[in-house]
């Protein structure tokens, strides 16, 4: 009997502090209006002094466990992508392991940037096909201001802090139809951390704009289906320009376009996942919807996945 695997809940958390556009006009050379005009972004969270990318994924994952109806002793497969991790070693997905009581599996970190979610996404989702693992938990979470840097108003902006989880079920018939990856390292000198981020904004926007159009394309011919047979796109929250061009080029009303940039800014790896919760606990996102998940992120790193919920 052909394994496939399903997405059984979803889970996210955002830290408390919410630092709003008003707050950057006062310690930077920037205006709500401009922010707003450019990004779409009106606030993002920002994580507290105690706070780490894995501990706002464990609130994240204790609640797509508690979603799914599974306990931690269920999980046989971690896969963790952040670009902020704890320590250098061990990884995040071993320090969450540890603080949830998950017993002895793989787990592992994830590195793709903003593309992070769907890769690891795609890895859980091979595991249980190929008979690796039943139960995945996989989570994305960062906290991105801690790599800002405060006085380049061309990127402390658009970033802020977050995690979102979802757990991955084997399953007899298909959730995840497909993933798609893909990375391009000649343009690792457009958007880039070494100590802290920087980006040729422009640049930059004009290649995900265009790769994002393809990747799209891409997973509806490699699945036989058309725009039209989506309920949903949950794409990577990096700008609402982005979003938008994304949603025209797929010829898909923004009603359709799960959209939350405005109010948690660009949470890296953690977007996707704190979308689709978001989606899902609203209500907008049921049982038997189709959904494309997209991302585009530094390295250059690209990927979809087409499931259905």
């Amino acid at each position: 009997m052909a394994k496939y695997s399903r997405i059984t809940g979803t889970g996210s958390y955002l830290p408390r502090r919410i630092m709003t556009n008003a707050e950057l006009e006062e310690r930077i050379d920037t205006t709500d209006q401009w922010i707003r005009e450019r990004t779409g972004i009106e606030q993002r969270h920002i994580a507290a002094d105690d706070e780490t990318s894995c501990s706002l994924a464990c609130h994240a994952a204790q609640r797509a466990l508690a979603a799914a109806g599974v306990g931690a002793g269920e999980i046989d497969l971690v896969v963790f992508a952040t670009t902020t991790p704890d320590k250098v070693f061990p990884s995040n997905a071993c320090l969450l392991q540890k603080q949830m009581g998950i017993g002895d599996c793989p787990a592992f970190d994830v590195q793709a940037v903003c593309t992070g979610f769907v890769y690891a996404l795609d890895i859980a989702d091979r595991f249980i096909k190929t008979g690796g693992a039943k139960c995945a938990l996989v989570i994305g979470s960062e906290v991105m201001s801690r790599i800002l840097d405060w006085n380049d108003r061309s990127t402390c902006v658009l970033f802020g802090d977050g995690a979102g989880a979802v757990v991955l079920r084997s399953a007899g018939e298909p959730g995840i139809y497909s993933t798609h990856l893909h990375a391009d390292g000649r343009h690792a000198d457009l958007l880039y951390a070494a100590d802290q981020v920087r980006m040729k904004g422009n640049e930059v926007f004009k290649v995900a704009v265009k790769t994002l159009g393809k990747i799209v394309g891409e997973t509806l011919a490699a699945n036989n289906f058309s725009a039209q047979d989506l309920d949903w796109l949950v794409p990577h929250q990096a700008n609402s320009r982005i979003l938008a061009a994304t949603a025209k080029k797929l010829g898909l009303p923004l009603e359709r376009v799960v959209i939350s940039v405005a109010r948690h800014g660009n949470t890296s790896a953690a977007s996707i996942p704190l979308a689709l919760d978001e989606a899902v606990r609203d209500g907008r996102i049921k049982p038997g919807h189709t959904l494309l998940l997209e991302a585009f992120g530094g390295g250059f790193t690209w990927g979809s996945a087409l499931l259905r919920l």
